[in-house]
């Protein structure tokens, strides 16, 4: 097979878009045989429906793997973008955990002692059993 510059397949975008092209187009033929089907089932013709019930069946499978194909390249597109970097304004992925930082433990009781009341305020709740003893 020879290469041909210019054609739909010279890159991963270019051929998502074909194929994305060819699904709607596909989508509107099944629209219209369906149409048709319609039609013809009141002019009882069984040849002619059955054909046209079979373009329909045809039509379906081929639409689902349009869309098959439209998922499978745009993963290939996005694998491609991670491994070579191309996502734009996107940094390296680093497997490095960044640091969390820690406060000191002095700094974190004042700001809570502040916001807590103090033991000796809260009223004890005793329980049956603990009366009972």
């Amino acid at each position: 097979m020879n290469y041909q510059p210019g054609s739909p397949f010279d890159s991963i975008e270019s051929a998502y878009d074909f194929v994305k092209i060819l699904s709607l187009v596909v989508a509107e033929t099944k629209q219209d045989i369906d149409a048709d089907i319609k039609r013809e089932s009141a002019l009882k013709l069984p040849r002619r429906l059955d054909a046209l019930r079979v373009a329909f069946y045809s039509l379906e499978k081929l639409e689902l793997h349009m869309n098959k194909s439209c998922r499978i390249l745009n993963d290939l597109r996005s694998l491609r973008r991670l491994l070579f970097e191309e996502r734009k304004g996107a940094s390296p992925v680093s497997m490095q955990p960044k640091p969390i930082p820690v406060a000191k433990p002095e700094t974190a009781a004042s700001e809570f002692s502040s916001t807590l009341p103090s033991p000796a305020s809260q009223p004890v709740a005793v329980s049956d059993h603990a009366a009972a003893a």
